[in-house]
């Protein structure tokens, strides 16, 4: 049975400042089918207000409890742990962190800093490390889909060159940890066997997913989708779909024949 769905953002709902088409559609007909829907994205270089205010622009109005990013769940980390950022994130996102209480310990935060990494940046976070900061990655993507439509460096390859040169593995809070899936179903009471995550990542968003112990996962042909990322990572999608609206339809017709299949 499918109570719940979690939708990655950047190549799914979004291609740039662009809706991908039939996006805000297909997120209107799971809402209508009475399905609770939860966003989670691994963006570390908008703010969350940002993403809230770019998805309502797009004519997808989305609350603040349904939209998970990984600098929240890092602020709610820091204070947890009772640590300082150390960040090596982009600047616009700073504002994220900004109502955090000082700490005498200290944590370095790498996201996808964009210009700003550069070797003194780098170089700061290897020394705070070395020095006993605890190590955060925000996410481990390896890249992402540019505003000129091509691949770029994402914040994971700089989270690989601190591990290496630090010898610290860092903690991952965004996808594919476990607990940030399953942070986003607790918030609609949905089981993870019971719930769909639908992406455009088939590491992050799908393997990710499914490694976590969520029933099924999608990886739609949009955003940085490339031909064979079905078959790169293990767990494979549970199906590989055109885009979100098709995604949609493939949930609607499993319900359907969920609802149809006689009890045992």
């Amino acid at each position: 049975m499918i109570s719940g769905v979690l939708l990655d953002l950047a190549g799914v709902i979004y291609d740039g400042k662009a809706a991908v088409p039939g996006a805000t559609g297909a997120v209107a007909r799971l809402r209508e089918a009475g399905l609770p829907v939860r966003f989670i994205s691994n963006t570390t270089r908008s703010p969350k207000q940002a993403v809230l205010d770019q998805l309502d622009k797009l004519g997808l109005p989305v609350t603040d409890g349904e939209l998970f990013t990984p600098a929240h769940a890092a602020c709610e980390w820091l204070r947890q742990h009772h640590r300082s950022p150390h960040l090596l994130v982009h600047p616009d996102l700073v504002r994220d962190f900004h109502d955090l209480a000082d700490s005498e310990g200290l944590a370095v935060i790498v996201g996808d800093a964009g210009e700003a990494f550069d070797y003194p940046a780098l170089n700061n976070a290897f020394r705070a490390l070395i020095a006993g900061a605890e190590f955060v990655a925000l996410a481990p993507n390896r890249t992402f889909k540019d505003a000129d439509g091509k691949l770029s460096l994402d914040a994971g390859p700089f989270v690989t060159a601190l591990e290496f040169a630090s010898q610290r593995d860092a903690i991952v809070l965004g996808k594919p940890a476990p607990a940030f899936f399953l942070s986003a179903l607790a918030s609609m009471n949905c089981p993870p066997s019971q719930a769909v995550m639908i992406g455009d990542d088939a590491e992050t968003d799908v393997a990710g997913a499914l490694a976590a112990g969520l029933g099924q996962a999608l990886l739609v042909r949009t955003g940085k989708y490339r031909p064979g990322d079905e078959d790169r990572f293990k767990p494979p999608p549970t199906a590989t779909v055109d885009d979100i609206a098709a995604a949609i339809d493939w949930i609607v017709a499993t319900r359907r024949s969920e609802a149809t299949q006689p009890l045992l």
